[in-house]
């Protein structure tokens, strides 16, 4: 849909509250500080987090407050996995120029003259991300962020690829996090955006084996295309066939599902001394018995988001991982967010990667 001829305003899907995105005219955001930088957006991903923060939220979302880093409250423009094009960069704006094409890191964490403050800049206690917790977003024809959180996308990586730069760095992350070594065996229980990734950065490192647990015909299907071993626990015993499949239990399990059952099972999948990462965002608690790490010795970890992989994953991206082919289910324009987006995710299972061109 075309924007207004004036550029004042500009569509956006602005959160007001769970069940509640409603796409809107809003001002074109400006640049107010010299390492800002503006994007033209073209092309954002509907992410797992943004599912939650839709069907359940606030969760990453500042309600009644505002974000301590981007001073905004809801309603928000959403948006937190995204490419576009550089408009216009502040006067000490050093990292890119306008007409570079830019993947976006989306993390909200205490900055200075165009750089993160924080070494582990992650695991700030003011953790937001831009697009889930005020400062503009990637549903949207433009939006304004500092120079720290923007990398130049290689020649030969597409917009819709730069858009997935974001979720691969989270699989990135928890695989290099992670205890794995070239050759071990690892699961992914969940082969969602997230746990497809994950079964890609495993390859990447060197993975002997890697089985991937899995109920939708969809993603069982995209999982075994990627190289995984699938199995169904509706239909055989996750964790015994795991363990029969992989001789006793795998080295390291990525829990990518965010539900209780299914934090245990990949506890029990990994053998004596191996490792759970739990990657998923809960929305709620979750229990296991501690004699199942203790007795087995057995670790469990868990990380968040990610720190300094970008820059990798583009890499990685060029020698062929992480293809925007495999993982992207549908391209819809952003005036159709709600029921082709957000809805068809929560109700279709078939659907993986669902990228919004907010400029067409």
């Amino acid at each position: 849909m075309s924007q207004s001829i004036s550029q004042k305003t500009m569509q956006a899907a602005v959160w007001y509250a769970a069940k509640d995105l409603r796409v809107e005219q809003v001002p074109v955001p400006t640049i107010s500080d010299p390492h800002e930088v503006k994007v033209k957006v073209a092309a954002c991903g509907i992410c797992g987090s943004d599912l939650h923060e839709y069907a359940a939220g606030p969760i990453f979302i500042p309600v009644g407050k505002p974000h301590p880093i981007s001073g905004e409250q809801a309603p928000i423009i959403m948006g937190h996995e995204f490419a576009g094009e550089v408009v216009e960069v502040g006067d000490k704006v050093t990292r890119v120029k306008v007409g570079d094409r830019v993947a976006i890191e989306p993390i909200l964490s205490p900055n200075k003259d165009g750089a993160y403050q924080m070494e582990r800049y992650n695991l700030t206690p003011l953790l937001g991300f831009h697009g889930l917790s005020g400062g503009g977003g990637g549903f949207s024809a433009f939006t304004v962020m500092g120079e720290h959180m923007v990398h130049k996308l290689p020649d030969d990586l597409s917009f819709e690829q730069g858009a997935l730069v974001e979720p691969a760095a989270v699989a990135l992350h928890a695989v290099r996090q992670s205890s794995l070594k070239a050759g071990d065996c690892a699961a992914v229980f969940g082969a969602g955006p997230i746990g497809l990734m994950t079964i890609e950065a495993l390859k990447a490192a060197g993975a002997a084996q890697i089985y991937a647990v899995e109920v939708a015909p969809s993603r069982k299907a995209k999982a075994e295309a990627l190289g995984a071993i699938v199995v169904d626990p509706q239909q055989q015993d996750a964790v015994a066939t795991i363990q029969s499949l992989s001789g006793g239990g795998v080295d390291v399990a990525f829990e990518v599902t965010g539900i209780p059952a299914v934090l245990k099972q990949a506890l029990h999948s990994t053998h004596e001394g191996g490792e759970v990462v739990v990657v998923s965002i809960w929305e709620g608690e979750a229990s296991f018995q501690p004699n199942d790490l203790v007795i087995k010795e057995r670790t469990m970890k868990g990380i968040i988001a990610y720190r300094h992989v970008y820059p990798a994953v583009m890499a990685l991206m060029q020698r062929g991982y992480f293809r925007a082919e495999d993982m992207v289910t549908q391209r819809i324009p952003l005036a159709d967010i709600v029921e082709e987006g957000f809805e068809a995710l929560l109700s279709d299972k078939a659907q993986v990667k669902i990228i919004v061109t907010p400029n067409h």
